[in-house]
């Protein structure tokens, strides 16, 4: 049976619309008009134990308005939807103790309080014994390399140490299900590795289902064999992100570097993407590399060239422009 089940999800939110100026106020006081806003439209999936699966979507797609009612902070419009067999939305304590959410943007943890008082605090709160507590957060501060901070204020730590407790926070109570909306935001690069590098080793060694909303498309590639794309509140794609690549990549890009002065133009051969002094990358149709790589190397003195599929930003740009249609309500 599938950890995570959504059947027709639909999350519709009635909105004031109010007219400009004094005359629409006062208008306003008598006869409101209202519209429909459908953050989430029919959304359907289903997702496997130990699965690690990304969520994407533009700003105003719905993928944090989907984790809040798979997370039971939201009920639905209309739609079904099952956790660990549960409906979420109920807020079963047996779900609650297998579950966690974190949102980059909100705190979990005690702002004015030692990262370790606000950790014992959830330890109580779930009845985690001592002894596996003291094992759980001895492994994962270390794991995370984060064990000296501890017994620091929350408002001291930098937010890649803040948010690395955070995570230990939400895995405290070893949880089977895993919501991770936006961890890696704002964070530095090498931050952003070691939360990457930490979310892979622990979803392979505990089997946690984690589904990963992330504008970071460096997280989606690290992290997510599959990944659910989300617009206007509707799914347009369910598939391995090799097969987004496979479709959407049409282009390739190829960097030239010459002995002498790079060429003054190449675009008879492509889309010149960047040139330097001895450099030039253009982008050419995925089908054409071969023949503009033997033409170029034919006319000019080449020193070195590589050939590199385009960046995964670029692909996911290209499918959200292609499959948004313009009219179209979103809802965050």
């Amino acid at each position: 049976m599938p950890a995570i089940t959504a059947s027709g999800l639909t999350k519709i939110y009635r909105t004031y619309k109010k007219r400009p100026g004094l005359a629409g106020a006062v208008r306003g006081l008598f006869k409101r008009e209202y519209e429909e806003v459908r953050a989430a439209d029919g959304v359907s999936f289903s997702i496997k134990e130990g699965e690690f699966v990304g969520f994407l979507g533009p700003n105003g797609a719905g993928k944090t308005t989907v984790l809040k009612m798979l997370s039971g902070l939201l009920h639905p419009t209309s739609g079904d939807a099952r956790v660990l067999g549960h409906i979420p939305w109920k807020r079963e304590d047996a779900l609650k103790r297998q579950f966690s959410l974190l949102m980059g943007q909100k705190n979990a943890l005690w702002w004015d309080l030692p990262a370790r008082e606000s950790l014992e605090l959830n330890r109580t709160i779930y009845g985690i014994d001592e002894k596996r507590f003291r094992e759980v957060v001895g492994a994962l501060t270390e794991m995370l390399d984060v064990k000296d901070k501890l017994d620091v204020m929350v408002r001291e730590l930098s937010l890649g140490e803040r948010m690395k407790l955070e995570l230990i926070s939400a895995l405290l109570h070893s949880p089977k299900v895993l919501f991770l909306d936006e961890p890696t935001i704002g964070l530095d690069v090498t931050s952003q590795q070691k939360v990457r590098d930490f979310l892979r080793d622990y979803n392979k060694g505990h089997g946690i289902v984690t589904i990963l909303t992330s504008h970071y498309m460096g997280d989606i590639e690290a992290l997510c064999p599959r990944v659910i794309i989300i617009d206007h509140g509707k799914i347009f794609f369910d598939g391995p992100l090799a097969r987004v690549i496979e479709r959407y990549a049409t282009h390739k890009i190829i960097g030239f570097a010459f002995g002498d002065a790079a060429p003054g133009d190449l675009s008879a051969f492509g889309e010149v993407v960047e040139t330097t002094a001895h450099t030039v990358r253009i982008r050419v149709p995925r089908t054409r590399t071969t023949e503009v790589c033997r033409e170029v190397l034919g006319r000019f003195p080449i020193t070195d060239l590589n050939v590199q599929e385009p960046p995964i930003e670029y692909v996911i740009r290209q499918l959200f422009a292609e499959h948004s249609p313009a009219d179209a309500k979103t809802a965050t």
